[in-house]
């Protein structure tokens, strides 16, 4: 860290301090006098970030920041990368769509060097047609046609292999309570109900396709 500190030319008076804060911030005290390839994966990703703003830069790019890491080591760095963002800004390149909802508030996709998403993460997962939908698992076939007319439902669709309907909500409308309300009303023969999960896998996929679909036509 020594010699990090020097490359970003931090007097040499002020180093060692500037090696207490940064080791402070990024919870490496207890681990300043081993050698690096003695730790664990997430302490070395710590150690890079370290040497990353040992010099307090205003910006800081993370590239992949949690990868390879064990459930533990991304809550940990996750968890730094939050305290980091409030005073200095902090950009993470991922592919791993997780680290949007565990860190982001905002989110940009590029695809076939094209900007074709910049908005929040609630924004994106609003793109799906799966965000408020709510799914039903029926005991048996019954008259289902009332859903449709519940406010703000869109659309529905039953597999009748499963037997589960999903209800999918109009744009900004929660329905789960009308959908609730009216499986109770009708005595409707529901095992369970629950409101789906939007996959940003999936999200992020119609959106660079389409973009790339786009570009070809």
């Amino acid at each position: 860290m020594f010699f990090i500190g020097k490359m970003r030319k931090i007097p040499r008076s002020q180093i060692k301090s500037a090696i207490a804060k940064v080791a402070q911030q990024v919870e490496l005290s207890d681990v300043l006098n081993k050698r690096i390839e003695n730790l664990s994966k997430g302490f070395k990703r710590r150690v890079g970030i370290a040497q990353a703003i040992i010099h307090n830069p205003e910006i800081l790019i993370l590239d992949e920041p949690t990868d390879g890491l064990d459930p533990n080591q991304k809550y940990q760095v996750r968890r730094l990368i939050q305290n980091l963002a409030s005073d200095k800004m902090v950009i993470v390149s991922t592919h791993i769509l997780e680290e949007v909802s565990a860190v982001c508030n905002r989110v940009i996709i590029i695809a076939e060097g094209k900007k074709c998403f910049d908005d929040t993460p609630e924004k994106l997962r609003a793109c799906s047609k799966y965000h408020n939908a709510v799914t039903l698992k029926l005991s048996y076939l019954s008259d289902i046609s009332g859903l449709l007319e519940l406010e703000g439902v869109a659309d529905m669709e039953h597999d009748r292999k499963t037997n589960k309907v999903t209800i999918f909500a109009e744009p900004g409308k929660n329905i789960l309570s009308q959908v609730t309300t009216h499986v109770q009303s009708q005595q409707m023969p529901v095992d369970m109900i629950y409101p789906e999960e939007v996959k940003l896998d999936d999200v992020f996929r119609e959106i660079t396709l389409y973009n790339k679909e786009e570009a070809i036509a």
